[in-house]
């Protein structure tokens, strides 16, 4: 019996295809909105996770000016920290070590090429690299590591080496910086991180570059094994506070341990998530409008063969089953399109973001995902077909054939 319904909805969408695939179009949009969304939002979400996770929960992250997401953020805000910062966190308790790198955007020129490039210059002393390399700041793929005799040496990241240039450059390779001469020495490891757009070189090396005598962008805290960075962090905030003289909730700094920041990400995704699909709906309303008024004009050109079904002896409810069916397949349909554009421009988004930030998107769709999407989509358009569908069946035969 179900079979015949589903064939005899068939031959009905078939019949009229102009209008079925016009009726499509709203559910196949909000269906497309609402799986790209979600799916993308979740990878994203992934991302955002896996990003933190490699910077470790034993780091606080210090950065000049109001709420900030990024290490690079003091590049651009106009309070900035100065050595002297510096050295007020090294010596808060718990606090292991620091890291404090200037950080730039430089022109960087290679066989003709000049490219724009982040620039991290901090100091390449020995035990600030065997802290870099502890703490798992800088992994190489080849070449050394800096060397306290370094000055005019850089360290490319992966995509700088690999994806910017017409050619890779490698360790040994010669390249100009704001004008100035630099020999590559390595080159990282692809980490799915920022540090994959980002090139290291020696803290002497990037003020004179850079023209900055004293100043660094961000401050990166290394905390000791036992002490819990929310309330180290919290330590930081009052030293700062001392050490630049401003009062608490007027602090021209924000301190962020990893954690801190995850949930403040999270929230904002999901928020921007929740509006988003909201607007989605919008589409998903319109489509079941669009089914109900195709359902109706439908009933009204088959009148007649609706009387002779029931002449000849179909049931109220075999009518209206027959287009219940008839309109969920209609949302159906629209619903596998709309779930294949969904994926395909997730997949996108995310190759974008990861040519564009360096940043890992892996965009995944379960099983849970496809079945209710598609799901919702059937009984979205059997609703949207309720009302035409119970007119259908509540035609009188002799009334029916007359028309």
């Amino acid at each position: 019996m179900i079979e015949d319904y589903f064939r005899l909805a068939f031959k009905g969408i078939a019949r009229r295809k102009l209008r079925s695939w016009l009726t499509l179009i709203g559910i196949f949009i909000g269906i497309t909105a609402v799986v790209s969304l979600i799916t993308l939002s979740q990878a994203m979400q992934d991302a955002i996770t896996g990003q933190f996770e490699k910077l470790g929960s034993n780091r606080v992250m210090i950065t000049p000016g109001g709420k900030s997401y990024g290490p690079t953020a003091g590049s651009v805000m106009t309070a900035k920290f100065y050595d002297n910062d510096v050295d007020a966190v090294r010596k808060v308790k718990g606090v292991d070590d620091v890291l404090a790198p200037l950080i730039r955007t430089a022109q960087v020129e290679f066989k003709g090429e000049i490219k724009a490039i982040m620039a991290f210059a901090y100091p390449t002393g020995a035990e600030f690299i065997r802290l870099l390399e502890k703490n798992g700041f800088i992994e190489l793929e080849q070449g050394r590591m800096f060397r306290t005799s370094d000055r005019y040496t850089a360290i490319m990241g992966y995509t700088n080496a690999h994806d910017d240039f017409d050619k890779d450059v490698k360790s040994g390779d010669k390249i100009k910086i704001n004008g100035y001469d630099f020999q590559v020495i390595g080159i990282r490891e692809k980490s799915g991180t920022f540090q994959d757009i980002a090139m290291g070189i020696p803290l002497d090396a990037g003020r004179e570059i850079f023209d900055e005598k004293e100043e660094v962008s961000s401050i990166f805290a290394i905390i000791k094994d036992g002490y819990d960075a929310g309330k180290v962090a919290e330590d930081i905030k009052k030293e700062l506070r001392k050490e630049r003289n401003v009062e608490e909730g007027e602090e021209d700094f924000t301190v962020n341990s990893p954690q801190a920041l995850l949930v403040s990400v999270t929230m904002i995704n999901d928020v921007v998530k929740a509006v988003l699909i909201g607007i989605a709906a919008v589409s998903i309303l319109v489509g079941g409008i669009g089914i109900m008024n195709t359902m109706y004009t439908s009933v009204a050109e088959r009148t007649k063969e609706i009387g002779i079904m029931k002449a000849t002896g179909a049931r109220n409810s075999s009518i209206m089953m027959l287009f219940l069916f008839e309109s969920g397949l209609l949302g159906l349909i629209g619903g596998v399109f709309g779930l294949l554009a969904g994926y395909g421009i997730s997949i996108l988004a995310g190759k974008i973001a990861m040519d564009a930030a360096g940043i890992e998107v892996s965009v995944a769709v379960t099983w849970g995902m496809v079945i209710g999407a598609l799901a919702f989509s059937f009984v979205l358009g059997a609703l949207s077909g309720m009302m035409p569908a119970r007119k259908a069946s509540r035609l009188q035969p002799v009334e029916a054939l007359r028309r």
